[in-house]
């Protein structure tokens, strides 16, 4: 059923007619995953740290290398057996495959990979989830700057209205010029209210557009019904256990603790000796009179020992301990942040359902206290400031009630941010809620 309110801002004017199809929330946030810069880094990240696991396994696998050399010698010597001099060219090819056979440090690093890569992973899903509530954001924001732009252009509309009745009613002497010149002062503040207002519009424009790129569509309002319900389940510590399980930012800093952990092992490993085979073949050619041609063929297992680094390696496994430590206290904040945003939004759905009930309420009081106050005015027992005052609180109320439609939608997106349970469907849901038939127009239209 439309609601009062809305029968209101029909009565006094306040409906723009889109000129072009609107877009709705879905429109701009399949937009904003195709333009988003701040989407696209995330996934270039992502693309990067995956490229650790294949480095870590390649200093596992075998390497093959070919090394060739030229040179040209001028040999003088001069000595109690010989005594020669002989300018000559050699030239030699060694071709080498080996094996690392054991490197505690490099397996510990392929290890490592797998948390590395688990936690861009899961930060690239929370940047997912961040691009769905930031473009949320951003919609409603637009539509809520619309709302504050359109009441008060009606106010301005009203002020003025009263103003031409105050002059008219000061021509025949029904009222002093104060109440002309009081008037005049609201109709002033308004023109001024709508120029700022229309100012904060165009921020809101720009600040959706820095998300989705450089559109200039319609944008559909929130219509007239919105159904209001508490969060399901209706447990604000289910809900927190559930952040705490699945939250991407909570997964991100865990394996980031995993992944300092094993660093430890990995600096750690300096003091372990590695083993590793080669195997090659050498190709050596010479013009030298006192030199031969030769080919060989070679098999070497051998050891690495690390006895003294002058105790570098014990410095960096220091360094890894306090690294871990420092990620399991990043771990335990985003614990205790994800905790205090899941309540939050929890809290801040079910006082948006009694908030907007609250505000309807308020509406209609204005609405009865404009009309009394009107009443008064004729009879004489209001000024025309009462008038005025009760004009400007009746908008006022209108756009509250407005904005907490907005607020109950945008808590609710939070909350599910918070456990990672948003998706592209929830925000179907909340789309359906939008009305293609009222429209906001972008600038300039």
């Amino acid at each position: 059923m439309r609601t009062k309110t809305l029968l209101l801002l029909g009565v006094i004017g306040l409906g723009f007619a889109a000129a072009s199809p609107a877009e709705d929330l879905i429109g701009i946030y399949d937009l904003a995953v195709k333009s988003d810069p701040v989407l696209r880094e995330a996934e270039q990240t992502l693309y990067a740290t995956r490229e650790v696991e294949p480095q870590a396994r390649a200093l596992l696998l075998p390497s093959f290398a070919v090394t060739a050399n030229a040179d040209y010698r001028d040999d003088d010597i001069d000595g109690p057996l010989i005594n020669r001099r002989e300018s000559y060219s050699q030239t030699g090819a060694r071709a080498v495959v080996n094996q690392s056979v054991y490197n505690r440090g490099d397996w510990m690093r392929l290890s490592q990979t797998k948390n590395t890569i688990a936690q861009a992973e899961a930060q690239y899903r929370g940047a997912e989830i961040d691009l769905m509530v930031r473009t949320t954001e951003a919609y409603f924001a637009v539509l809520r700057a619309s709302d504050l732009v359109r009441v008060q252009e009606s106010l301005l509309r009203a002020n003025e209205r009263q103003l031409e009745q105050s002059k008219q009613r000061f021509e025949v002497g029904l009222v002093a010029i104060t109440d002309v010149n009081e008037s005049q002062a609201a109709y002033d503040r308004s023109r001024a209210d709508v120029i700022s207002a229309m100012n904060r519009l165009d921020n809101a424009w720009e600040a959706l557009r820095r998300i989705v790129g450089p559109i200039s569509v319609p944008l559909a309002r929130l219509g007239d019904k919105l159904p209001l319900s508490p969060p399901e389940p209706n447990d604000i510590d289910q809900w927190a256990q559930t952040a705490l399980t699945n939250n991407f930012g909570v997964i991100a800093a865990q394996q980031a603790a995993e992944a300092a952990k094993k660093q430890i092992e990995v600096e750690r490993s300096g003091h372990y000796p590695s083993f590793d085979v080669q195997a090659g073949y050498d190709v050596f050619r010479t013009e030298s009179d006192f030199a031969n041609d030769r080919n060989s063929a070679f098999v070497s297992l051998n050891m690495t020992l690390p006895i003294y680094q002058g105790g570098a390696v014990t410095s960096r496994t220091r360094q890894a301990g306090f690294d871990l430590g420092a990620a399991q206290e990043r771990l335990d904040q985003q614990r205790r942040l994800v905790n205090n945003s899941v309540k939050d939004a929890f809290r801040g759905v079910i006082s948006s359902i009694s908030d907007i009930e609250a505000r309807q309420a308020a509406v209609v009081s204005a609405r009865s206290a404009l009309e009394s106050t009107q009443a008064g005015l004729e009879v004489g027992t209001r000024t025309q400031v009462d008038v005025l005052n009760a004009q400007r609180n009746l908008f006022q109320a209108e756009f509250e009630y407005l904005s907490a439609r907005y607020d109950y939608i945008i808590n609710g997106v939070r909350l599910h941010q918070a456990t990672s349970t948003l998706t592209r469907d929830v925000l179907v849901r909340g789309n359906a809620w939008l009305s293609p038939k009222d429209a906001v127009p972008p600038p300039g239209s």
